[in-house]
């Protein structure tokens, strides 16, 4: 067959040719050793938690190698397509601090081995079809979806394999003449790849995460082009890393079924094959198994769900570390003030099995991220997320900084920090004692409470209370109204003998701390009654003696 007059044919279009893609993009001028890979994601509309394990691994190997990291919008399949998803995605993993170099952007995109959105770059993808087809490496098919359904119908009923490959790829030898009359005829047709593999051969193949692993060959012509001239993910993917210069591929590992494809047509286009990076699924417990994390099942999978509980950036930065390198625990102990960014990520240390998602892991780093955080950056972090979920919160928050900056210092700072709170949302319950419009009674008192008690509890502290006292003098008035209602003053006489008591100086404290707070437990109470001011502390108490009758 002709090839050159066929791709002529197929291609009259297209007057460059492979060596005039190679000028275009020359090879980048990096340093020994650096990695340039991308976050290649598609624009269907659900920002999920894969999003952020796959770009911040390909960003750390990356940025620490002194490479270039790319974001690459694969958007071939229009099908799946979702508008606004572009804009959403970038602004998620934006939002994440996942770091890229080049690539798309909300507003274009940046850099110059672009375009970096796939429909963009037919043009591209034409000349190295061409190029296979006149190397006798590709061909048109013409079968329409019937002919197609067809060959599978006969693939089962003889148990074959099912796909367009050997004895089945009936146009891949077709007469010339064929070709010639489809295409006078205007029938739409797809480019496919004459595949030379064979399912009777396999080799090893060394994965940068899982090791090495067995690869059988690819024996199907898959397809290249579809019938509207848009690449096959498959086709673009080695076009597009090998002409951005990828030295690394890191994804889910739900695409190694898919890499004898892509190393069959590295090779038949004469590109260097990159490294491959598999990375292992999320796995979460349900019952006393594990199982993938759906998006279908588990909200905790989409983005959403963190930003919407308020989860801080930094915290969510550091889990997924925790769950990708299994030493970075360590190191954190070893680096309690490092930014996590100076973590020594590897590769090596990631489980090819993949990583459990623990959310009691992901709570308790998140407190002890904010734990470590200004009352400034909180009351920051905290507005943002507010405007966004708690309107009328963010205006109360707004209307007064300093008195939202002063509840969030409660037992801030020192060695041994407060962790009462670890998300925005768990902040705000936090604070909702401190604001007219949301304080409520939420615990009631002990049913064994003495109500007589309470009252003359409530009512002696209002007749001895000065906000000006120091935590000591205060402190000594509870004491003094504890040993005049009979309760022990000090807790190692109540241990000694409780039986002599009617209680302690404890019980007289919880007695103050629900009226005040509207909870038996609270941040400390001398500094929320120096938050609040005497209006409320005086209006809180009396608003209990009158609910008490």
């Amino acid at each position: 067959m002709d090839y050159k007059y066929l791709a002529e044919l197929l291609f009259p279009h297209v007057t460059l040719g492979p060596e005039d893609m190679e000028k275009r993009y020359p090879p980048r001028n990096l340093p020994e050793g650096a990695v340039v890979s991308r976050h290649a994601p598609s624009p269907t509309g659900y920002v999920h938690l894969g999003n952020i394990v796959q770009s911040l691994t390909s960003e750390r190997v990356c940025h620490q190698s002194g490479g270039v990291m790319y974001l690459r919008i694969e958007d071939t399949d229009t099908k799946r397509e979702v508008k606004g998803a572009v804009g959403a995605l970038i602004d998620s993993l934006a939002h994440y601090k996942i770091k890229f170099d080049e690539g798309a952007t909300a507003d274009g995109e940046i850099g110059a081995y672009g375009p970096y959105r796939q429909r963009q770059r037919r043009d591209i993808y034409h000349v190295y079809a061409k190029h296979l087809v006149l190397q006798g490496k590709a061909y048109p098919c013409f079968c329409t979806a019937g002919e197609l359904e067809a060959i599978r119908e006969h693939q089962r009923a003889e148990k074959a394999n099912l796909g367009y490959w050997g004895p089945w790829a009936v146009w891949r030898d077709r007469p010339f003449e064929d070709i010639e009359n489809a295409l006078k005829a205007d029938r739409p047709w797809v480019l496919r790849f004459r595949s030379s593999g064979s399912i009777k051969n396999k080799y090893k193949f060394y994965d940068l995460i899982k090791g090495e692993i067995d690869i059988t060959e690819n024996e199907i012509d898959i397809v290249l082009l579809k019938s509207d001239g848009i690449p096959t993910y498959h086709f673009a993917h080695v076009v597009d890393d090998h002409l951005m210069r990828t030295t690394h591929v890191i994804r889910a590992d739900e695409w190694i079924a898919s890499l004898p494809v892509h190393i069959q047509l590295f090779r038949a286009l004469g590109f260097k094959l990159p490294e491959y990076a598999h990375i292992g699924p999320i796995m979460i417990m349900d019952g006393s198994s594990k199982r993938k994390i759906s998006k279908r099942k588990d909200p905790q999978f989409g983005l959403i769900y963190y930003k919407k509980s308020g989860y801080p950036v930094e915290a969510v930065y550091e889990y997924v570390l925790t769950i990708l390198n299994s030493n970075f625990e360590d190191w954190r102990r070893a680096n309690p003030d490092a930014p996590a960014e100076k973590f020594p990520f590897s590769l090596r240390k990631m489980n090819p099995a993949g990583s459990l998602f623990d959310a009691a892991k992901l709570s308790d780093i998140s407190k002890n991220v904010v734990s470590k955080m200004t009352a400034d950056k909180i009351y920051a972090d905290l507005l943002e997320w507010a405007k966004e979920f708690e309107p009328p919160f963010a205006t109360a928050l707004s209307a007064d900084p300093e008195y939202a900056k002063a509840i969030i210092s409660i037992g801030r700072g020192g060695k041994k920090p407060r962790k009462d709170y670890g998300t925005w949302a768990e902040l705000r319950e936090y604070m909702r004692l401190f604001y007219y419009d949301t304080f409520t009674i939420v615990d009631k008192y002990p049913e064994g409470a003495d109500k007589d008690d309470i009252k003359a509890t409530l009512k002696r502290f209002l007749e001895t209370y000065d906000p000006a006292d120091e935590q000591g003098v205060w402190f000594a008035k509870i004491k003094s109204i504890a040993s005049s209602l009979g309760y022990a003053a000090e807790m190692k006489e109540y241990k000694a003998n409780p039986g002599a008591w009617r209680g302690s100086v404890a019980d007289i404290s919880m007695f103050l701390r629900v009226a005040l707070t509207g909870k038996l437990s609270s941040p400390d109470m001398y500094a929320v009654m120096q938050i609040l001011g005497k209006t409320r502390v005086r209006q809180r108490l009396e608003a209990m003696l009158s609910r008490l009758g």
